[in-house]
């Protein structure tokens, strides 16, 4: 089946583009956004499965300590250029450069005009593949970036004006196959249900840093991408070789757990020997983010799920109410103050820790830190 964009230049097979993934159930392509200051964070995430035929986007704010969301669902669009569903809508104004984010759910308490700016070039992580059993249960790509927040958006007749404030974030495009929507009934295999991820951009004054990781029930990293990157000058490339990013091969973290939760309480990024660069940045935790805001391991608007030609819904809660040990609340994003050197700036520190993982203790599905 042909698509309008089938009419650029830009084909990987012999295939018209709306044949994805050789027809794997899970295979995505979707956009990702935050934004964040010392006191709310926002993140949008929407995202096309061409096998489920499906399209779904949310909108989630962190503000006065409450989490609020909206949600769509729906059939996918044959144009592919078409990134907007109900009330949720995604811009690319100019590619890896600028982005627009539309909300328009006042009956959820959600409206945002929003327009981002790159603050590096485009980062391709570490490509994230793996089997489980017999089965490609992961095989995807990442490009990350940096970003600066310019609009305005209220939650819950709040109105946030981002003129008056620096409002970093991070734009993350990714696709290719990863876990989305209900599994296919097949018979359990060993070590699928344990995962363990961090994810933190953090944005300096003058430098970006970026560290990503995936470990298996020991600690051991079978994905990892860790780098630095410069901020754009005027006319700077936003990709290609001359992005100006140093890889930090060898950087590690160290997790101090909360009690009770699969949480940090604080943490260390370790730079690797030999860097010539300040060793240790330290994160202090300022708020957290539940990432079923925008739908993952939502109980209702799981991501590539069917439901109807479009359905629209929301949610709040307080941030209280959301600091449980549950499938949709492990989860989550911290806003981090990041300390380096003599460097301050602010990140997100994301973790999502489903399973065994030996090395904070962790023994059972969801049990928490001692």
């Amino acid at each position: 089946m042909l698509i309008p964009f089938d009419d650029y230049p830009v084909h990987q097979t012999s295939e018209p583009l709306a044949h994805a993934g050789q027809g794997h159930p899970d295979q995505y392509d979707r956009f990702w956004f935050n934004g964040y200051t010392d006191d709310f964070y926002f993140a949008v995430a929407l995202g096309l499965y061409p096998n489920r035929g499906v399209i779904d986007a949310g909108f989630s704010v962190v503000h006065d300590g409450v989490q609020r969301s909206v949600f769509a669902s729906g059939r996918i669009p044959l144009d592919r250029t078409e990134t907007r569903i109900g009330p949720i809508t995604v811009r690319i104004v100019e590619p890896m450069r600028i982005n627009q984010v539309l909300v328009d759910a006042p009956e959820h308490g959600l409206r945002a005009e929003l327009t981002c700016r790159a603050r590096t070039a485009a980062y391709e992580e570490a490509r994230t593949a793996r089997n489980a059993g017999t089965r490609r249960a992961w095989d995807a790509t990442r490009a990350t970036q940096m970003i600066g927040w310019t609009g305005e958006l209220s939650s819950g007749g709040a109105s946030i004006d981002l003129a008056d404030r620096t409002v970093f974030g991070t734009k993350d495009r990714s696709w290719g196959i990863r876990p989305v929507g209900v599994a296919p009934q097949r018979a359990p295999e060993p070590g699928a249900d344990q995962l363990f991820f961090l994810w933190s951009p953090l944005n300096f004054d003058d430098v970006c840093l970026h560290y990503m990781v995936h470990e298996d029930a020991t600690g051991t990293p079978w994905a990892e991408t860790a780098a630095m990157l410069p901020v754009l000058g005027e006319g700077d490339p936003v990709f290609g070789p001359d992005d100006g990013v140093r890889q930090l091969p060898g950087l590690r973290h160290e997790v101090r757990w909360a009690p009770g939760l699969r949480r940090a309480e604080s943490a260390t990024l370790v730079l690797p020997d030999g860097s010539g660069l300040d060793p240790r940045v330290e994160l202090e935790p300022l708020f957290a983010f539940r990432m079923k805001g925008v739908g993952y391991f939502h109980p209702e608007w799981a991501h590539g799920t069917w439901r109807d030609e479009l359905v629209v819904g929301g949610e709040e809660a307080t941030t209280r109410e959301l600091d449980v040990l549950r499938p949709d609340t492990a989860h989550l994003q911290q806003v981090v103050r990041a300390t380096w050197g003599d460097r301050t700036g602010l990140g997100v520190l994301e973790q999502l820790v489903f399973g065994p993982y030996a090395p904070a203790g962790f023994t059972d599905t969801l049990d928490g830190a001692r």
